[in-house]
């Protein structure tokens, strides 16, 4: 059924329909899914030994210039699958033995998802985001998801603007992770050392662009008490999508950049979270949307 479209904070008003869609995210009424297979690069308490049971969706409802997974995010790869099928497909991984069923960027489809959601799943369910999404959309998966993952990109709206097209994204953002984390609460870890349920917020640190971390790093540390939320600091930008147009960005973090950045997670006293190393900056960490598991 077709469907006049304010699931995003962009409210295009698209009518959703079995086509390919007219709105923002260029997406119809099912969702579109390119790959599904477990995935070993997530966070260390996300992945742990067995992966994470990802499913990539098509489409995006922002339009990041250096996007690293830009040929799904603009729509060029995907096929549609029911609910149904993308439940099947969640059992599938399970079966595989993933610790998680970890949902990327699914915010667009967010009706079949749900519909995916109805029953609970043996294990937690990740919302692997943007960061730019509805607070009120949010509110619909309360109780169907276990463990938000969401992007703090910018708290810029220059910055976000420039690169993402979406100028009201940090205040937007900022309401986005308050309500994810009203619903699940402070981190939980088992003895395991895997995440039951909390908020992971992730910033990747963007070339020329150290002022913008040290607003987000404060936020954070700002929003968040100790034990609340977990952080993760991202260096594995590389050039991708159209970052040659812009040639401030068409570049990786310098090992400076790099050590600022990390030195920013001690000046605000954020112990709960991770960074990667700088060599992770590499592009065979970004996986083949080649329809595997779908």
């Amino acid at each position: 059924m077709s469907f006049v479209c304010d699931i995003c904070p962009r409210r295009c008003g698209a009518l959703r329909d079995s086509g390919s869609g007219a709105g923002f995210c260029g997406e119809g009424e099912l969702a579109r899914v390119a790959r599904a297979a477990p995935h070993m690069w997530e966070e260390p308490p996300i992945s742990g030994e067995r992966g994470s049971g990802t499913v990539f969706f098509t489409g995006c409802n922002l339009r990041c210039v250096y996007c690293q997974n830009y040929e799904l995010s603009t729509g060029k790869t995907g096929i549609a699958v029911s609910a149904g099928r993308l439940r099947e497909i969640y059992f599938e991984l399970i079966e595989k033995g993933v610790h998680n069923i970890n949902l990327v960027t699914a915010g667009h489809f967010m009706g079949p998802v749900l519909e995916s959601l109805s029953e609970p799943l043996p294990v937690p369910v990740v919302w692997n985001s943007s960061g730019y999404e509805s607070a009120e959309t949010l509110r619909l998966l309360e109780g169907r998801v276990q463990v938000y993952l969401p992007d703090m990109k910018y708290a810029d709206s220059a910055l976000a603007k420039k690169y993402s097209a979406a100028p009201d994204y940090p205040e937007t953002a900022e309401r986005a992770i308050f309500e994810m984390f009203r619903q699940v609460g402070p981190y939980r870890i088992g003895e395991d050392g895997l995440l039951r349920s909390g908020v992971i917020i992730r910033h990747l640190v963007l070339p020329g662009a150290i002022e913008n971390t040290r607003r987000v790093i404060k936020w954070v540390a700002e929003s968040f008490a100790p034990g609340e939320v977990l952080f993760s600091l991202m260096s594995q930008y590389t050039p991708m999508g159209r970052a040659a147009e812009f040639p401030e960005i068409n570049r990786r973090l310098t090992p400076d950049e790099y050590g600022e950045a990390v030195g920013l997670m001690e000046e605000y006293g954020i112990e709960d979270g991770f960074y990667q190393e700088l060599s992770s900056a590499k592009e065979e960490y970004t996986p083949d949307f080649d329809l595997t598991g779908v």
